[in-house]
């Protein structure tokens, strides 16, 4: 049962987008509405329908919702296939709540695309000019892993062969699971990660050369054809 908000003057939304950052952003906007005892609500938008998400954005939005159920939010919201620019979202989703603040991570975007596009933020103010906005900063951490340390993810597949977890790029009778691999930046090998769902939570194992080294990563009934 969700405890009894004391102040209904007072909401918070916290928009996320697929990343390792979104949990930091939920877990703040929780201990402002906590220090306020207001409700809380979650929103993610995308263009794509939900059907359509691939194993990496279908495993952030299990992951934020078991966060919203776990600290009891008051909505967790996905707005999937909406073509309009996310502001537009945000402001609608904002005025049906009577939200009153809203917390966004801040966007990694340059000098360039400020000029050309426009500052995000910016736009936001524009369009929401009557809630107070918090900005939180992407953690150079999860910044360098996002940016610097993998290539873009691809399509591929864990399969089982003699005993022994590999990733293949082509489905087989062997296949055990689909997912993505992301490769790290400046090797030669097929070494990286390899991310996938598995009883609907996101799951992911270290690559060397091909091969999954240890094997007490594969989840327990990770089984051929599963």
């Amino acid at each position: 049962m969700k405890h009894a908000k004391g102040r209904m003057d007072e909401s918070i939304l916290v928009c996320v987008y697929f990343g390792p950052n979104g949990e930091r952003l939920i877990r703040r906007g929780h201990k402002m509405a906590s220090m306020l005892d207001c409700p809380l609500y979650i929103l993610t938008v995308d263009s794509q329908p939900y059907d359509e998400f691939d194993a990496e954005k279908s495993g952030y939005v299990e992951s934020w919702k078991d966060l919203a159920e776990e600290l009891e939010v008051e909505e967790f919201i996905i707005r999937d296939n909406d073509k309009r620019p996310s502001p537009k979202v945000i402001k609608e989703v904002a005025h049906q709540l009577n939200i009153t603040q809203i917390i966004i991570g801040q966007t990694a975007q340059s000098r360039w695309e400020e000029i050309t596009k426009g500052s995000f933020m910016n736009v936001l103010l524009k369009e929401i000019p009557f809630v107070d906005f918090h900005v939180v900063s992407v953690e150079r951490s999860i910044k360098a892993e996002e940016d610097g340390m993998f290539e873009k993810g691809v399509r591929a597949y864990l399969v089982l062969e003699d005993d022994t977890y590999k990733v293949s790029f082509a489905c087989s009778k062997n296949m055990c699971q689909e997912g993505i691999f992301f490769k790290e930046v400046g090797t030669d090998f097929d070494n990286g990660i390899f991310k996938f769902m598995h009883n609907n939570k996101m799951h992911q194992v270290h690559i060397q050369e091909n091969l999954v080294p240890d094997p007490s990563e594969v989840p327990e009934g990770c089984s051929v054809n599963s």
